[in-house]
């Protein structure tokens, strides 16, 4: 899965996500870290990358519309999140891209758990 993380997420983050054989590129790599919500979806659209955040902004589908994107994973951590609830996020994450698909969808990823948001069809 081609990924692009906020800035919000670290190396370790990077390196966990590339060892589970995902194509990551980041925030701090492309000299985007202070640029809008809007600039950076554009650019993950352009890239054909799902999103990877902390930034609740990302949460609001009626902002970022899910099926305009390659997906939106929303990382949610406990209040004071230590680098273990990171990483157990991340492991969550993992998990679910192995067994699903994330493309038009937000996820919202807490440790061991994912809420899924996607728009229903209208039926013509």
């Amino acid at each position: 899965m081609r990924l692009k993380l906020d800035e919000n997420l670290g190396q370790r983050t990077s390196e966990l996500l590339r060892s589970h054989g995902h194509d990551v590129s980041s925030v701090q790599e492309q000299d985007l870290c202070s640029a809008s919500d809007r600039t950076l979806i554009e650019v993950c659209r352009t890239e054909r990358r799902c999103l990877v955040t902390l930034d609740l902004d990302f949460g609001n589908p009626l902002l970022f519309k899910p099926s305009e994107y390659e997906g939106i994973a929303l990382l949610r951590l406990p209040p004071k999140p230590s680098h273990e609830d990171l990483i157990d996020a991340a492991h969550t994450l993992i998990g679910a891209l192995a067994q699903g698909e994330i493309n038009g969808k937000l996820w919202v990823v807490q440790r061991g758990r994912i809420r899924v948001y996607q728009e229903e069809s209208i039926d013509s």
